[in-house]
């Protein structure tokens, strides 16, 4: 199924809307609350959901929303758009451009357009599966590196892996070397070829559902750790790999990740 123009259209809409909220709160004094979750949340990251579902409920009404700030309606509608108004809060509040704002969109559950935006360096990747990826219109092709010894790895922090933190360690030294600190910007650079390999778990729809469509437009494949597709039901354990060989190569480390 070719996706219709109008929801390309759309996302770089939500994109350009939400940039021109976030970018005057970089670098300024904010209030920073705490979630239930203990993750960090400001002004900026609510005012840029809120102007983007705005404009979803008037130009798509039928469609549903899931956003990271303000919750779920209409989550059975065909298409679901998943929104991730600041993704890496915390770089945010110190100053660094590695946040992102990530825009999926859903159809029947599954990611089919995703949009990884990073308004102050004006970057966007925007990723339509089984059509191509995308930055600043041109198009990006994976990394066709196959062999371990020669892969980058990333993760966004030993923090955040639990069960999987013992296979990251045993991959990681088969790897080039390991990184660390990104969010959703660790798979934009796996689209572009500037990285291999993303490992992560305990993500939340709203911090993938945006990102597969861009790696795997871009040749890479993302999976779940048991290699299948992700859908609006994964659990939120991850691995993208620059194509589907690497993909391969690094997955059985983690199939077996209690």
């Amino acid at each position: 199924m070719r996706l219709p123009d109008e929801m390309i259209a759309l996302a770089q809409q939500l994109a350009e809307l939400s940039a021109a909220v976030i970018r005057p709160y970089f670098r300024h004094p904010l209030v920073i609350d705490d979630k239930n979750d203990h993750s960090p949340v400001t002004i900026a990251d609510q005012e840029a959901e809120r102007v983007m579902r705005k404009l979803i409920q008037k130009t798509r009404p039928q469609d549903g929303i899931i956003g990271e700030e303000f919750g779920r309606e209409r989550e059975d509608a065909e298409w679901v758009w998943v929104l991730d108004p600041i993704d890496g809060t915390k770089s945010f509040t110190v100053g660094r451009a590695l946040f992102v704002t990530l825009i999926g969109l859903l159809h029947h559950g599954k990611p089919v357009l995703g949009v990884i935006n990073q308004p102050i360096q004006n970057e966007r990747w925007l990723g339509i599966t089984d059509q191509g990826a995308w930055l600043n219109g041109v198009p990006v092709v994976a990394n066709q590196i196959t062999q371990l010894q020669a892969a980058r790895l990333g993760t966004t922090g030993p923090q955040y892996l639990d069960v999987g933190a013992a296979a990251f360690a045993r991959l990681s030294e088969q790897c080039r070397f390991n990184t660390y600190g990104g969010d959703g910007y660790l798979y934009a650079q796996v689209a572009s070829g500037w990285l291999e390999l993303v490992v992560e778990e305990g993500l939340k729809l709203h911090d993938f559902a945006a990102l597969a469509p861009v790696v795997n437009g871009a040749g890479g494949k993302m999976t779940d750790w048991q290699g299948q597709d992700l859908d609006i039901h994964s659990e939120g354990r991850v691995l993208a790999a620059a194509n589907p060989i690497l993909h391969a190569a690094a997955l059985p480390f983690f199939l077996n990740a209690v």
